[in-house]
């Protein structure tokens, strides 16, 4: 028997467990410096001072905030002024093109904090949320979602829309499903101006959709269907069927028949594509994927992060051949052609 193994305890460290204890007071303070624009009012460098009274804020408070921002990454101090990182000034400047601060607003919101703080163990025991949580109808959560995360989905959008381009067969009829913020339609009514998009979601929801057609300027292409994509007839003869982020929150069954619908109603040569997060069969890799079936735990009944093997099973039982996946990087959703 060889020698025993003891442990390294340089490695032994409460560090980790404390930092997650602690992790939301660090989305409350991202939160409150969105809110603030403290960001912007940064620019190229402030003072508690000078920061508190471009917010109309106690110097105190903005004192204390920015403190804990550079203690957590996002700002640089030097003597007494504050200065922006590059990818605070990046994604948090509210003129910058790749702003993406408003997110926060569907990620912090109560309704979804709560599904994950309240009772995170009932969720683990029951194998999902407690009732319908996100996936009930109708549920304002998603008008949130319509108004805050257009910009960080955005790039995966315009990746599928050059996806599409290479394609021999230009799509003219297109059907999003759960359209919400209408991004992935309307990056593919900007690439084919040919091609008319026919949104499914939530009436809500679409109000706002509709209203990004018109600023896209694809307004006169761009027609509704508000309801239930379960439930309603949403006509025929599609050339393409995009299915955005949207598999994820229900379970392979549920996923199987809303395809064998997709399917049923497709042109000749039609084609099915879905954006989701894929992690790897080991189900903890890339992290991102792997940790999103937590955040379908806690947010739906029976939603799951599913592999590709998964994805080929759903796409089986509906009565496609096979489901394969492409990333898009440096975004971490996978594009899913079910074919």
């Amino acid at each position: 028997m060889g020698p025993e193994m003891s442990p390294d305890i340089s490695e032994v460290s409460p560090d980790l467990a404390v930092d997650v204890m602690f992790a939301c007071r660090k989305t409350a303070a991202l939160k409150a410096a969105i809110e603030l624009d403290l960001f912007t009012l940064i620019g190229d460098g402030g003072t508690a001072a000078s920061l508190a009274a471009a917010a109309k804020a106690s110097e105190r408070g903005v004192r204390v905030l920015c403190d804990y921002l550079v203690v957590n990454g996002f700002l640089i101090k030097e003597a007494d002024t504050y200065r922006l990182t590059p990818s605070s000034r990046t994604f948090l400047v509210r003129h910058s093109p790749a702003y993406i601060g408003g997110a926060i607003e569907f990620v912090a919101a109560p309704e979804m904090l709560s599904l994950h703080l309240d009772d995170p163990a009932a969720c683990v025991r029951n194998g999902g949320a407690l009732g319908l949580a996100n996936i009930s109808a109708d549920n304002p959560v998603w008008v949130k979602f319509a108004r805050a995360v257009g910009p960080l989905v955005a790039p995966s959008a315009m990746a599928l829309a050059a996806e599409v381009a290479t394609w021999p067969r230009k799509p003219r009829k297109v059907l999003d499903i759960a359209a919400g913020h209408g991004l992935f339609g309307l990056e593919i009514a900007k690439t084919f101006p040919e091609a008319e998009i026919v949104a499914v979601d939530w009436g809500a929801v679409l109000e706002l959709a509709s209203q990004n057609a018109r600023q896209f300027g694809v307004g006169g292409r761009y027609r509704t269907i508000p309801g239930s994509a379960f439930e309603v007839d949403w006509g025929s003869d599609y050339d393409l069927i995009l299915l955005p982020n949207f598999l994820h929150h229900f379970d392979i069954e549920t996923c199987a028949g809303l395809l064998e619908k997709c399917r049923n109603t497709l042109a000749p040569e039609g084609r099915v594509v879905g954006v989701e997060f894929v992690p790897n069969e080991d189900r903890v890799s890339p992290p991102f994927p792997a940790s999103f079936a937590w955040e379908m735990l806690a947010t739906t009944p029976r939603g799951e992060a599913y592999t590709e093997r998964e994805l080929a099973e759903m796409a089986r039982r509906a009565g496609f051949a096979d489901a394969t996946t492409k990333p898009l990087p440096p975004t971490p959703a996978s594009l899913v052609f079910f074919e």
